[in-house]
């Protein structure tokens, strides 16, 4: 027999062999003594080290008790032995409940008061304002584990960052677990994205349901159809904060804007491979938005793509249409009979 090492207990539980054979001996003589462990006469191979340490360990464990009359030893019970050595740890288990009920009956009164507070808002208005990124994450964070029915968002600008995706699964996750509904409308350039693909069918799979649309609004967040995380406006440098809204009147019209939004939208099936449209639709779009005044900035972010990409595309419409000029495309667009549109004519797009 190896005895390398001397526990009390081998990694399933039971009594490490060194300590068996020690109280073996002892049963078998009636008393241990401290003569009974020099090396080899408990058993071959167990050195007087060893086997100390295997009675001490038996002590510990209440399986060997003093004579009161030397320095022998006697075996016990090991059911007797048990209760001796559970006692202390039941008297903490007691203790340590009688804590928990208390800091239960000390916090639970004030469950309703902050569910009350949530609803009506911490202003008359119903907007928080919170300035800091990490204030912002604190609540959504919060939020989330609030969550009871649904959350509903919109994710404008194309495929998401790895971190942040890796950063958000497992709060989905654990959301569709416990029932939560989750839809969340991406723009169709998402549909590039391998990252983005990958949480896709992560959260697909667990019940999230996710379109994309070819243009898209600010980014918005709606839990349970009473509280809605908004954007603040970008100053210069100043990190991008958001407002908390839970407003009835304006929370109801930003979910009715999802929802239109979300009637409109394809789908995204991140089990098939992400193979782009073709172009004429991409085209039309662009020519759509530019008929209708925005600006290059304005029609890139709604389109999810760069502004740079967005112009090597006006440039072939316009090259296409033989046009000198945009607003000239767009009368020769006319002029041919091309149909622009609305959204929910368009196929879906990826984009660049």
């Amino acid at each position: 027999m190896d005895h390398s090492g001397t526990q009390s207990a081998d990694s399933a539980g039971r009594l490490a062999p060194e300590s068996l054979a020690v109280y073996e001996w002892a049963l078998r003589n009636g008393v241990l003594r401290d003569s009974d462990l020099t090396a080899g006469s408990i058993e071959p191979g167990l050195t007087d080290e060893k086997a100390a340490q295997a009675r001490d360990n038996l002590l510990e464990l209440g399986l060997l008790l003093s004579d009161g009359r030397s320095d022998g030893l006697i075996p016990v019970d090991p059911a007797i032995a048990e209760i001796a050595v559970r006692a202390p740890l039941e008297q903490e288990i007691r203790r340590r409940q009688s804590e928990l009920v208390d800091i239960h009956t000390r916090l639970r009164p004030l469950a309703p008061l902050f569910t009350q507070y949530e609803r009506t808002g911490r202003h008359a208005d119903g907007v928080r304002f919170f300035g800091e990124a990490h204030e912002v994450r604190r609540e959504l964070s919060l939020m989330t584990r609030l969550c009871a029915e649904e959350m509903v968002s919109i994710q404008p600008g194309g495929g998401r960052s790895p971190d942040t995706l890796r950063g958000i699964i497992d709060e989905s996750l654990a959301m569709s677990a416990r029932g939560v509904r989750l839809r969340t409308l991406y723009q169709h350039s998402a549909r590039a994205s391998l990252s983005t693909q990958g949480y896709v069918r992560a959260v697909s799979a667990a019940g999230a349901e996710i379109r994309t649309t070819a243009e898209a609004f600010d980014r918005i967040i709606i839990f349970d159809r009473e509280t809605a995380f908004v954007p603040q406006q970008r100053v210069a440098d100043q990190p991008q904060g958001a407002s908390v809204v839970t407003d009835p009147t304006v929370v109801g019209f930003l979910y009715r804007m999802f929802e239109n939004l979300w009637e409109s939208g394809r789908p995204f099936d991140a089990t098939q491979p992400g193979t782009p449209q073709p172009p004429e639709a991409l085209r039309l779009t662009i020519l759509r938005l530019m008929m209708s005044g925005l600006k290059d900035e304005a029609i890139a972010k709604r389109l999810g793509m760069a502004t740079r990409t967005l112009r090597r595309h006006v440039k072939e419409v316009t090259d296409e249409l033989g046009a000198e000029s945009r607003f000239q495309a767009g009368y020769r667009a006319h002029q041919l009979g091309l149909r622009l549109g609305t959204e929910e004519d368009e196929e879906p797009v990826l984009g660049p």
